[in-house]
């Protein structure tokens, strides 16, 4: 079975749109704690808004948006990352906020213009959260 970097690699030569990736975007690697800590925050990350995860203790979990179980056998580290960072690179359709963009957005209030949802290390923190999350949710 192919492992999922090899597998980003063959999607990418044949769809390239589909299996494009982001760089770190610290130095400093995400610590999976925090990151479950902003996935499960409702004033910073508003994950569970729309997505449903791992998290039996979370009440009022979102039905929108695929389940975050086996985001890490889903997704690369630099697939998961761009999707946090600007998920209409993907997908212009998408209902997703861009977590870490702050230009050619429209109807932002003036107190956050100029200004990313989620800083770098956030972003690297929720993405080493995600890559935790192996098994696949139950069908």
């Amino acid at each position: 079975m192919p492992s999922a970097r090899s597998l980003a690699v063959l999607l990418a030569a044949a769809f390239p749109a589909v299996a494009q990736e982001a760089a770190p975007l610290t130095a400093q690697p995400g610590d999976p704690a925090r990151g479950r800590a902003i996935v499960a925050d409702r004033q910073r990350g508003l994950c569970l808004l729309c997505h449903p995860a791992p998290m039996p203790e979370e009440r009022f979990q979102g039905n929108l948006a695929p389940d975050l179980a086996g985001a890490g056998s889903r997704w690369t580290e630099g697939q998961l990352r761009l999707r946090l960072m600007d998920s209409r690179r993907l997908n212009p359709d998408s209902i997703m906020p861009s977590y870490h963009r702050s230009e050619g957005l429209h109807r932002v209030a003036p107190a956050f213009q100029g200004r990313t949802v989620l800083g770098a290390q956030e972003i690297e923190d929720v993405v080493a959260y995600l890559t935790t999350l192996r098994e696949e949710p139950p069908r």
